[in-house]
């Protein structure tokens, strides 16, 4: 598995400008992203690095057999090359931010 997870853990939820900021401050090129709820991604990969950062809703990433529901303030490092796929459950929208290393 090469995704690794980080749980927010903190008691206010995210802001999404600060998240942005931490991003870019992490040398990371960020864009915000909203998925319908019930949107999936097909098996793919990137050449860079990314992160995904939820801001609002949920995401479920599927790696190999392994499947991480990412919540609001939940981060993944995605390193370059690792084929994934994802889907947004069906009960609400998703916000999140993606950035990418170059």
């Amino acid at each position: 598995m090469n995704l690794e997870i980080e749980r927010w853990t903190e008691s206010k939820p995210p802001d999404g400008k600060i998240l942005r900021e931490r991003m870019e401050s992490e040398g990371y090129s960020v864009i915000e992203s909203r998925d319908a709820a019930g949107t999936t991604y097909g098996p793919h990969s990137h050449a860079q690095d990314q992160s995904h950062w939820i801001v609002q809703g949920a995401l479920i990433i599927r790696v190999g057999w392994e499947e991480y529901t990412l919540r609001a303030g939940d981060r993944d490092y995605l390193p370059a090359n690792t084929e994934h796929s994802a889907i947004v459950p069906r009960d609400e929208p998703v916000v999140y931010l993606i950035g990418v290393k170059y």
